[in-house]
């Protein structure tokens, strides 16, 4: 696209060629000149601006999701933060991560291939002492994983896949599935090393304890569903009508919400002596007239005045008027 001066612009060049201050010629011959950009077969670009930009939004859900799964199941302080969304080489990103680390390898239907859910070993055991009774202190020497911290963190990163099934919804249907756990990332090799993928990095606080989950895409896995990731996917999509069926089983349901409904006699205010005094025949005073109608409360709300009374030896109250919006402040005074 050719770029269009203003008139300030056009006035300053012609001043500078005026001035001898830029040379017509040389002008033409950087003209004439091919532009050439270098471009890395390596590092091919695979996810334009717009992918990254809707990876984005997906994974901060994603992390916020991952807020409170975390802070419920560890009962402490949880922090997670998309810092970046990059493309790199599957190579690169293997050889970016510890040599000891906690690799998640998952699939997610309907897609076809692996994913690598990376999170950093002083998170991996910080939660793991906090679900054993720690404080969610990293041992600052890390080892094998034992049996029972394997099975430990199985369950706690399975769970995981289910915020994330949760942050995709916008976009697909997924349902990931814990398929391996690993510690060595170079017995992990779901793809090519040149293959291209997605980064997602979260920085991970827990309590005092600091590090990164990262999550792997590889764009062969993601391929079948990246038109979705387009703008026009996220704002111009249809919204899904709701069928006759579904707006009946609604309706069944709404109707079968049980609501708390109290009738309000009076109030009266008693200091603790007198309160502690109370025998049996004693009467309390209330703030209501006998002719005076009663208030009745659904849920915290004032929607009827009525009149007490009885049916079948059983106590009742009869609707006698129905509150307004904006008249419960009347009947408040």
């Amino acid at each position: 696209m050719v770029d269009v001066l203003s008139q300030n612009e056009i006035d300053a060049l012609l001043e500078a060629l005026s001035s001898g201050e830029m040379d017509a010629e040389e002008l033409k011959k950087e003209e004439t000149q091919k532009k050439v950009r270098a471009y890395d077969f390596k590092r091919a670009v695979r996810f334009s601006k717009d992918h990254i930009r809707s990876l984005t939004r997906i994974h901060e859900n994603f992390a916020r999701y991952l807020t409170t799964y975390f802070s419920a199941q560890l009962r402490t302080f949880v922090q997670i933060n998309v810092v970046q969304v990059e493309q790199l080489p599957y190579d690169e990103f293997i050889r970016s991560i510890p040599k000891m680390t906690i690799l998640n390898i998952f699939e997610a239907e309907p897609l076809e291939g692996r994913m690598v859910l990376e999170v950093h070993p002083n998170v991996a055991f910080a939660m793991v002492d906090r679900m054993l009774g720690g404080q969610g202190i990293a041992p600052s020497k890390i080892n094998a994983l034992t049996e029972i911290e394997t099975i430990i963190m199985e369950k706690i990163f399975s769970r995981t896949f289910e915020s994330l099934q949760e942050a995709w919804k916008t976009v697909a249907d997924l349902t990931p599935r814990l398929e391996a756990l690993e510690t060595n990332p170079q017995f992990m090799q779901i793809v090519s090393p040149n293959e291209t993928i997605a980064l997602i990095s979260l920085s991970t606080k827990i309590g005092d304890t600091t590090g990164m989950i990262n999550l792997c895409i590889p764009h062969v896995v993601i391929e079948p569903i990246m038109p979705r990731l387009s703008v026009h996917h996220w704002f111009v999509s249809q919204k899904k009508s709701r069928t006759p069926g579904e707006v009946e089983i609604l309706e069944q349901r709404v109707n079968k919400a049980k609501l708390p409904i109290v009738a309000e006699l009076g109030e009266s205010t008693l200091s603790v002596r007198e309160f502690l005094d109370l025998a049996v025949g004693d009467v309390i005073s209330l703030n209501k007239r006998v002719d005076e109608g009663l208030r009745i409360k659904v849920g915290e709300k004032l929607k009827f005045i009525g009149s007490p009374g009885s049916i079948k030896d059983r106590l009742a109250i009869q609707v006698d008027e129905i509150v307004s919006e904006g008249a419960e402040e009347d009947y408040d005074e």
